[in-house]
């Protein structure tokens, strides 16, 4: 006779899951802090051409994430979790591994495209195990795990680094990942979509990942190319042209990679331009950040990695309680101003960084700014996207949110590496302020975009799955 099943328990849910995805987003914080390290490990390889250990990897992932997405929707959450933390886990062992830089950018990919099949899936399941009026408060959550792990990170990856070198930051996934697997069978619901669809266009994913790989390398390179260059130009334009046809072909086929009817809903609309906005300024803020400390007021690899903790720590504290104002007073409440002070961190860093170390005084007060601009903005743009749409699209939905971070995250390091470019004693201050320049456009973007959120009204009233979609198999 079968075991009967057992009832959805929702915080073991988000618990598990939420230690999953602190594996893969503490991966991202810790190779920022790695970067000179597995740099210095390739002596010959520019700063540009590593640079592709990070975007190699958010392309990947960004391009990945929708087709996971429906993957969890199709064949099971859980099935789509388990198989995404087993290649997760195994490709860090073999970036760990990687005897030279062009490996270690494949098995970055590889690594991308297990993150690709986590992500989605345990959002997913978390969005499944709670009723809709606690949605918000659970995404916060949810997204609290990525400030922690951006507080962890920096510092986690530094003594890592210090003690042995940046292979031990892809081996620390290993005991992560397996106990992440172990809690997987007995604590995590499976689910799937009620009505069955075709699978994504895979020229379609294939056309994403040109154009976005074409793009970022144009950007890249444009420095060490000159920007007016045959290559730079042509890379650029061949990636517009292949993002064209990609945006031709989304409309014409009937199973397209990116759904874009989803678009329709003006809460994902506008939260997906935000969250494309925002992690530009974002994620360049974390990358900046570290060569700076480093490359300009000479920190060791461990200072730096604390310098950067009071930021996330904020995020950790405040992001759950900005979920329950956002439940009960809408989220672009929260958004309008949280860009805003986001954007008051580039201001700060404009008017009083110089090149002579005072964290105290500069930098300190700039990190907990913004740490609460992203407590007010990040976990608040997950639930706006994905709060609204009803259960067979909620993977998908939340797997274009995450793809729209990811895009932003791959322009943001490209965007840095160009702003930066080659600098100098002398003139490395004006390098960084462009990038800081760009934090205070991404805030004030951001702001502009939650604007044409709707103001709070009661989510509708999504029609429960079926009881037999939502249990835990035995």
């Amino acid at each position: 006779m079968p075991a009967s099943p057992r009832a959805i328990d929702p915080r073991a849910t988000l618990a598990v899951a939420s230690l999953a995805s602190f594996m893969v987003f503490l991966d991202a914080q810790v190779l920022f802090v790695a970067f000179d390290d597995i740099r210095s490990s390739f002596p010959t390889v520019s700063f540009a051409t590593m640079s592709w250990t990070l975007s190699a990897y958010t392309i990947a992932l960004a391009a990945a994430l929708v087709p996971a997405g429906r993957m969890a929707d199709r064949f099971g959450r859980r099935r789509t979790f388990v198989i995404g933390l087993v290649a997760f886990t195994l490709a860090s062992v073999l970036c760990a591994l990687a005897p030279t830089a062009g490996t270690l950018v494949v098995f970055r990919v590889v690594q991308a495209l297990g993150a690709a099949a986590l992500v989605p899936s345990a959002l997913a399941m978390v969005l499944t195990a709670f009723p809709p009026a606690k949605v918000p408060v659970a995404v916060a959550i949810y997204g609290s795990i990525s400030a922690l792990s951006a507080a962890a990170g920096p510092t986690v990856g530094a003594l890592l680094v210090q003690q042995w070198d940046w292979r031990a930051v892809f081996l620390v996934n290993l005991p992560v990942g397996v106990l992440a697997l172990s809690l997987t069978r007995r604590y995590l619901p499976e689910s799937r979509e009620t009505v069955r669809r075709a699978f994504p266009d895979p020229w379609g994913v294939l056309l994403l990942a040109g154009s976005l790989t074409l793009l970022a390398l144009g950007i890249v390179q444009g420095n060490q190319w000159d920007w007016l260059s045959t290559r730079t130009v042509g890379s650029v334009l061949l990636g517009l042209l292949l993002l064209a046809a990609f945006v031709r072909r989304t409309l014409r086929v009937a199973a397209p990679a990116l759904d874009l009817t989803l678009f329709a809903d003006r809460s994902f609309r506008w939260a997906n331009i935000a969250t494309a906005v925002f992690t530009i300024g974002f994620t360049a803020m974390f990358f900046a950040s570290i060569q700076f400390t480093t490359q300009v007021w000479h920190y060791g690899i461990v200072r730096a990695g604390l310098a950067m903790i009071p930021g996330p720590l904020v995020v950790v504290a405040l992001a759950p309680r900005m979920g329950r104002l956002a439940a009960a007073y809408g989220q672009r409440a929260l958004l309008v101003p949280g860009g805003l002070v986001w954007a008051g961190t580039g201001v700060w860093q404009l008017s009083l960084m110089t090149t002579t170390p005072d964290w105290a005084a500069h930098m300190l007060p700039a990190s907990l700014l913004g740490g609460l601009g992203v407590s007010l903005v990040l976990p608040t743009l997950m639930s706006a996207a994905t709060q609204h749409l009803p259960p067979d699209e909620r993977a998908v939905g939340s797997a274009v949110n995450q793809a729209t971070r990811q895009f932003g995250a791959t322009f943001g390091v490209a965007l840095t590496v160009a702003l930066l470019g080659a600098y100098g004693p002398a003139d490395a201050l004006g390098h960084f302020q462009r990038v800081w320049w760009m934090l205070l456009l991404s805030g004030v973007l951001t702001s502009v975009a939650a604007l044409s959120l709707p103001r709070r009204s009661a989510p509708p009233q999504l029609a429960p799955e079926p009881a037999a979609a939502l249990v835990v198999e035995p």
